[in-house]
């Protein structure tokens, strides 16, 4: 078994090893065949291959050198719009002076019919984009020659800023999504030849060798959990291997979510999947998805074989197999196939913080019947789906059982849950974060809704574009994503769920206040080892209630089940039942470990 096992491990590491080596294996080569299938607009693709010529053609093996060209070709294309289209300082003190007269100073659009007369297109495109933008001022008098200057320097900063960067440069979402579409086309190299066969040599080894770890310990003595050092292993105890997998993890968030231009030979490798399930090539987040989706389903093999003595945790854990492979990862790709709307029937909102983004509901709205019903279906379980199933079974239903967050922290994350703070002070601070995001979450989507219904982009003097683009980039990204997940080997596997899923808030208002779930415990049996406690990923000190017989009944408590079982003397018990009462012969819950030591 030692030998299977750590044949394993080597097939693991070559595996990973390989996939870390493919993001620099490639090389770039710009071409004009390249740049007509990435830039659609002639103009902006002609003016962007003026400003690549010095470049363009020529071959480089680095992306990093690669991406830094195109960054800078960009910058000099929006400066050149700029300094082209742009209405001058000279030009509006023109207007100044042409406004002043008589002892009034009162502005006329027909100023600017006067001083960008000429047909040319850009005197046109100053007169067009000044009456777009500034017609407001229109006949408006003023008191001195600086207060009409300021109001025509606010109007030429939004030309510059929304005008012109628009239609004759790059604004920043268009340069983020060209870099990495340019990157890819202009990638070629062994990955982009045989990405199969370095599917086969990353993914497949990878999965393959952390199967032949996993599996024989199977052998290695009784079912039941037991306190194996966990605290002197340098991956579970913030030691240098967690410190070094934390770090890598944080990295790959970081490229995948702000630059997925330089993960074009991974995105690359996956496209052969891609097509098979959705009839197109693959993007990051299919990547995302992908990885993510094996990592549950290989890390889930080692959760059903460490906790094989709980039905409990063998069921639960398929289930959360089961949802993140089929409702997160293949349905919404396979509707993508039929045309459908991408949709995961599993999320909801606020952690699906984009279900009410105006391109969300119109792609719903616009595809028809089913996707009416996909709107309806995903405000039913905010409104009906969340507290009807909280009270019955509490939060566990969902953060246990079905989501993709707790799916990951669960199975990947679970050789790290003994790192989740108990004290007092994380668990003021998880209260206070947890429901601010909350807060954000709902006053982001009151202000989108606003906009939506309304077209007015502004509440009280707040962009509510703004607004969700900040939740977006530190919320929805580097919350969840890089600390979310970069952080289980620093501090446990349930970071995200802890201290900043609003959904979880949500869950856990409910739970606290409104349901039938409840950890009940014996206390004449407590031995105060501390295995409930230790395992606890969610910083509940749950040797705490168990000494005094109270009942665990707190929001955050995700109904694992594992701390009841991991306790060698049954005290703990999850029950779904009125306040008081304790069934006899729970169902799935039952520490089966206890018998077995019997």
């Amino acid at each position: 078994m030692k030998l299977i096992k750590w044949t394993g491990l080597v097939i693991f590491l070559a595996a990973f090893s390989l996939f870390t080596g493919v993001f620099f294996l490639s090389q770039f080569k710009l071409t004009n065949e390249v740049l007509e299938e990435t830039i659609a607009d002639e103009s902006k693709r002609n003016a962007f291959s003026k400003e690549a010529a010095t470049y363009k053609g020529n071959e480089y093996a680095s992306n990093f050198v690669f991406v830094r060209e195109l960054s800078a070709t960009f910058e000099r294309v929006n400066e050149k719009a700029l300094k082209t289209y742009s209405i001058s300082e000279a030009e509006i003190n023109t207007l100044v002076e042409r406004s002043s007269g008589d002892g009034q100073i009162e502005f006329s659009l027909s100023l600017i019919d006067e001083l960008f007369g000429g047909e040319d297109e850009i005197n046109q495109y100053k007169r067009k984009t000044f009456t777009d933008y500034g017609n407001w001022l229109d006949g408006r008098q003023f008191n001195t020659a600086e207060e009409l200057k300021t109001q025509l320097t606010n109007v030429v900063d939004n030309i510059r800023k929304y005008g012109i960067i628009n239609q004759k440069g790059f604004d920043k979402y268009q340069v983020k999504n060209l870099k990495y579409a340019i990157a890819k086309a202009s990638s070629y190299g062994p990955v982009k030849d045989q990405p199969i066969l370095f599917i086969f040599l990353t993914f497949i080894a990878s999965i393959i060798g952390a199967l032949l770890y996993i599996l024989p310990k199977v052998k290695e003595g009784p079912p039941g959990i037991k306190n194996n050092r966990i605290y002197f292993d340098p991956m579970k105890n913030v030691g240098w291997l967690g410190i070094l997998t934390g770090t890598y993890l944080i990295a790959f968030y970081i490229f995948l979510y702000y630059y997925p231009e330089y993960m074009t030979n991974w995105i690359i490798m996956v496209d052969p999947v891609s097509f098979f399930l959705k009839g197109s090539a693959g993007g990051r987040f299919f990547l995302y998805g992908f990885i993510y989706t094996l990592c549950i389903l290989v890390m889930g093999v080692r959760m059903i074989i460490k906790y094989r003595h709980s039905k409990y945790q063998i069921i639960r854990t398929i289930s959360v197999m089961f949802f993140q492979t089929a409702f997160a990862f293949l349905i919404p790709e396979i509707l993508l196939r039929l045309n459908k709307p991408y949709f995961d029937f599993k999320n909801i909102w606020p952690l699906d913080y984009d279900f009410f983004f105006n391109n969300e509901l119109d792609a719903l709205i616009n595809s028809g019947g089913l996707g009416i019903f996909m709107l309806g279906w995903g405000i039913g379980l905010i409104l009906l789906g969340v507290p009807i199933f909280v009270y019955f079974f509490g939060k566990r239903w969902y953060c246990s059982w079905v989501c993709g967050c707790g799916g990951l922290a669960e199975t990947l994350g679970d050789p790290y849950r003994q790192l989740s703070d108990k004290s007092l002070k994380a668990w003021k601070v998880e209260r206070i974060l947890i429901h601010f995001v909350l807060v954000f979450a709902i006053v982001m989507t009151a202000g989108v809704l606003y906009t939506y219904f309304t077209g007015v982009s502004e509440i009280f003097g707040f962009s509510t574009y703004s607004i969700r683009e900040t939740y977006g980039a530190w919320i929805g990204a580097g919350f969840a994503g890089v600390v979310g997940t970069g952080f289980y080997p620093f501090m446990g596997n349930r970071v995200w769920c802890r201290f900043g899923c609003p959904l979880a808030a949500y869950l856990g208002l409910v739970q606290r206040f409104k349901s039938r779930f409840r950890i009940t415990t014996n206390g004449g049996q407590c031995i105060s080892c501390g295995n409930c406690s230790t395992y606890c990923e969610m910083g509940i000190d749950v040797r705490w209630y168990a000494q005094r017989g109270q009942n665990i009944v707190r929001s955050s408590c995700v109904g694992c089940g594992v701390c009841s079982a991991v306790c060698p003397r049954g005290v703990l018990n999850l029950e779904n039942a009125d306040e008081g009462s304790r069934f006899n012969e729970p169902i799935l819950i039952g520490n089966d470990s206890v018998k077995l030591s019997q």
